[in-house]
């Protein structure tokens, strides 16, 4: 008989049930021959040694190739296709009884059947051999090797004081494939003529092994096999196994569905917190937006006025270097005149003399006073130098400090947002375990990297907090040096000096009492305001502020206060401009205290003294009294 390409080429086990339904149409279609007279034979096997089979072996044969799992899948494909034909058409064709043929391909057993679980055959009939004094028999692993067809997981030879019985448990898997595995083991030698009903009936068994699956009979049984059965196993139905794997399935799909659930709202709570953290970052984001605006806008008026300031101090010295210059250029003219009188008469020789030495003392005070002014100069320049050296370094710290600022901030919405990605990865359900514990190992790793970054730049920040602190100290002491000084050296005309903040001013009261009484109940009047209204602003009961929120930024304002609505009814607007500006004064400088407090002041300019204007007022003063001496 002629057999087509399909015959020589391989399938994968995808294609079993394509190639049974080719050849199931072939083996009706008569292209095979299985039937030889009384006697049926596999087609498929006809390369092996030809056997002759009845018709429920040649079944049997056909439903064991088919099941056994290292079969190539041809071999399961064709023999399934023969095991269909024999029990669907063949048995009717050849006219015999169908009760007494039809066998299924792997008959399913009784399902309230007790086998020996975990899955186990029987394995009898092990060759062995008498060998110094013993019995001995084929190893476990090479009996293993043999059957390693139906997947056992281990065979164990059992053994008495004489030696190998020639008996074997063969052990399968636990779950439904060792149950395959098992029933496969057992049509396998039912097929070949040597299962347990075999082996019972022949009296002669020959050197062949004999196997079956182990079920109530066995494991009851007297012997080694029985003891072996009762000690390592239990008897289940399929029916047991099947509730058994029910109750676990629905109990572990409830877990699995309570797990589910709170990861939701873990997951759902993560969510709401992720976007509460990312709007406040945003927020923060733009609130330094705009404080970094006004920031750069007073540093640059700031400049400006820096600017301003040293042209005019240039400017100044310029002046006072041309005056010294028309000086000089106005005594040596006097000389000359002197000169010229001395060469005309000799009589007022010695008048003239004296003068020439008046004039070389008051020229040589001059170019003293002229050395004097230069270095004056040098030293303001150098202090507008430093002045600048130190402007333009605490520009670079204010740029470093923002760049610091920025970069923790970034760093600070990397981390959030890294925690919050590992937080949800950590909760995702994933199908592939291990690259979603790589994808979490990497965020971990990159977290702990950004964290350590954070923390040295905290350290950076501190310690530049610390000199900044320390700067301050130094400062403030600075000031308070110069308010002291400039308590021994103020003369009460001057435009540097210590203002009381705080403190009501009896001239201005005077002044503006004057505007709406009589000149001489002005002062009395004045002194009994001032001195009323001074005891009030001192009063800590008396807080008449509130905050206010302007451009984004609370602000402490004076609120429509019934004392103060009275005053400017009573006294007029310039009183009450008066006492409500010295209110403004303690609640900014003494809150707490409230009593005034002294601060270096430019009353030319009606503004807060910088420091450096009143180091130059000073040096000012100190050489002024100098030429005095």
């Amino acid at each position: 008989m002629s057999h087509s390409s399909d015959e020589d080429s391989e399938i994968s086990d995808s294609e079993i049930d394509e190639y049974e339904d080719k050849f199931y149409a072939r083996l009706v279609a008569g292209e095979f021959k299985v039937k030889d007279g009384e006697s049926y034979s596999c087609p498929f096997c006809s390369g092996k040694k030809k056997k002759d089979f009845n018709i429920n072996n040649l079944i049997q044969h056909a439903s064991g190739v088919g099941a056994a799992p290292n079969r190539q899948a041809k071999d399961k494909a064709t023999h399934r296709a023969l095991a269909k034909h024999l029990k669907n058409g063949l048995t009717k064709s050849s006219g015999q009884q169908p009760q007494t043929v039809v066998v299924e391909p792997q008959p399913l057993p009784n399902r309230d059947e007790k086998f020996v679980w975990p899955w186990m055959g029987v394995l009898v009939n092990v060759p062995t051999e008498w060998k110094d004094g013993r019995q001995i028999g084929r190893s476990g692993n090479h009996l293993k090797e043999q059957l390693s067809r139906f997947c056992p997981l281990k065979i164990i030879p059992l053994w008495n004081f004489r030696g190998h019985t020639g008996n074997a448990i063969v052990e399968f898997g636990k779950d439904w494939h060792g149950f395959r595995n098992a029933l496969a083991f057992e049509n396998y030698f039912e097929a070949e003529g040597y299962g347990k009903r075999d082996w019972k009936e022949k009296q002669n068994h020959g050197s062949n092994l004999f196997g079956w699956v182990a079920r109530a009979e066995d494991h009851s049984s007297p012997g080694l096999i029985g003891d072996h059965l009762r000690k390592n196993s239990d008897l289940k139905t399929i029916n047991d196994l099947e509730n058994e794997g029910a109750r676990k399935t629905d109990k572990l799909v409830a877990n699995l569905a309570n797990q589910i659930e709170v990861k939701n709202r873990h997951l759902q709570e993560l969510e709401v917190t992720y976007n509460e953290r990312t709007a406040s970052l945003e927020k923060m984001m733009g609130q330094r937006e705009q404080l970094l605006q006004k920031y750069n806008e007073e540093i640059r008026k700031m400049q400006q006025l820096a600017q301003r300031h040293s042209q005019k101090i240039i400017d100044e010295n310029q002046k006072l270097r041309s005056e010294l210059e028309s000086k000089m250029s106005e005594l040596n003219t006097r000389s000359k005149e002197l000169d010229e009188i001395a060469a005309k008469s000799d009589y007022d020789r010695r008048i003239i003399e004296q003068e020439k030495q008046k004039n070389a003392i008051k020229s040589s005070h001059l170019k003293l006073a002229t050395l004097e002014q230069e270095r004056a100069d040098e030293n303001v320049l150098k202090l507008v130098r430093e002045h600048k050296r130190e402007k333009e370094a605490a520009v670079k710290k204010i740029l470093k400090l923002e760049e610091q600022v920025d970069a923790k901030q970034k760093l600070e919405l990397d981390i959030q947002q890294l925690k919050g990605k590992l937080e949800v990865m950590k909760h995702m359900p994933g199908d592939e375990d291990s690259a979603l514990k790589n994808k979490i190992d990497e965020l971990s790793e990159e977290l702990q990297e950004k964290m350590d970054e954070l923390d040295a730049m905290e350290s950076l920040n501190q310690t530049l907090v610390i000199k900044e602190r320390k700067s301050n100290t130094e400062m403030q002491d600075a000031r308070k040096e110069l308010e002291n000084g400039l308590l021994d050296l103020s003369d009460g005309q001057s435009h540097i000096g210590i203002k009381r903040m705080g403190e009501l001013d009896l001239e201005a009261f005077s002044k503006a009492c004057r505007k709406m009484s009589l000149e001489e109940d002005a002062e009395i009047t004045a002194a009994i305001l001032c001195s009323k209204w001074q005891a009030e602003i001192k009063n800590p009961d008396w807080h008449p502020f509130r905050f206010v929120l302007v451009d984004g930024q609370e602000k402490e304002i004076i609120e429509d206060d019934a004392k103060l609505q009275e005053l400017k009814e009573e006294h007029g607007e310039d009183i009450y401009r008066l006492v409500r500006d010295a209110l403004c004064q303690i609640n900014e400088y003494n809150p707490s205290g409230r009593f005034p407090v002294g601060e270096l002041w430019n009353f030319k300019d009606k503004r807060k003294a910088t420091l450096k204007e009143t180091v130059q007022f000073v040096l000012r003063q100190w050489r002024a009294n100098r030429r005095k001496r």
